[in-house]
């Protein structure tokens, strides 16, 4: 297969110390999307009780281990662990891209890092995450849209059931009106409809965290609808174009 169209090989590092174990069934479903997760490792003190539900899981999803002790109190050596662990796969040449999953904003360097040397940085975590680890990665997804199905406005397939679905509140689709106007004024064409699949690679790119489950939306073209600011039609061909009514 050509190295142009292969599926993106990708290193999933995932800090116990940070995520729920209760989630980690949906990120890796969601990270089955994006890529092939070729390296998949989880670090935490195995030795430590408050780990027990993340040994568990780790075994039956046939995740790696790995153990990172304490040696002062206060101090995660799981965050040392996974950035050495991160710069040797970095520089063994072997992974398009690296999927952090962790809300610790310590990690906003080691992302940088690596899109330095070219490589993508998708990063997941809850919506309590610093901007600064969000605003690193080439995209953020948030925990709380992974492991809720939102609602959908062309009724999709329906999602498959989530795993104990985490609480949160949405945003009114009215608050992405700005952000997609941004992203039309970045596309910067002359015409008044915008290419469905363009518009929403230009708001990954503005706002890595963007996502349309945050405002209750399975899809962009759903959220765009809900928004009443815009139309959704198909163009020449199958594209779906939108347009800005105002």
């Amino acid at each position: 297969m050509p190295a142009d169209t292969r599926t993106p090989r990708l290193a999933v590092l995932i800090d116990a110390d940070n995520i729920p174990a209760r989630h980690i069934e949906a990120v890796l479903d969601e990270i089955a999307g994006l890529g092939e997760p070729s390296v998949r490792r989880v670090y935490g003190d195995w030795s430590s009780s408050a780990l027990s539900q993340w040994k568990e899981k780790a075994r039956s999803l046939g995740l790696v281990m790995h153990q990172q002790s304490a040696n002062t109190k206060g101090k995660n050596a799981s965050d040392i662990g996974l950035v050495i662990d991160a710069m040797d796969i970095l520089h063994a040449g072997k992974v398009d891209g690296f999927v952090l999953v962790s809300s610790d904003s310590d990690f906003t360097r080691l992302a940088s890092r690596i899109r330095e040397d070219g490589l993508q940085v998708i990063g997941v975590g809850e919506k309590k995450t610093p901007e600064s680890l969000r605003n690193v990665c080439n995209r953020f997804l948030f925990l709380e849209n992974l492991t809720a199905a939102p609602e959908a406005v062309d009724a999709p397939t329906p999602a498959k059931p989530a795993t104990s679905p985490a609480k949160a509140e949405k945003d009114p689709p009215s608050k992405a009106i700005p952000l997609i106007l941004a992203a039309m004024k970045k596309i910067g064409i002359e015409e008044d409809s915008y290419p469905l699949g363009q518009l929403g690679q230009v708001l990954t790119q503005l706002y890595p965290d963007f996502d349309s489950r945050s405002y209750g939306s399975a899809r962009l073209s759903d959220l765009l609808k809900r928004t009443g600011r815009f139309d959704v039609q198909k163009g020449d061909g199958s594209q779906l174009m939108v347009r800005d009514k105002a």
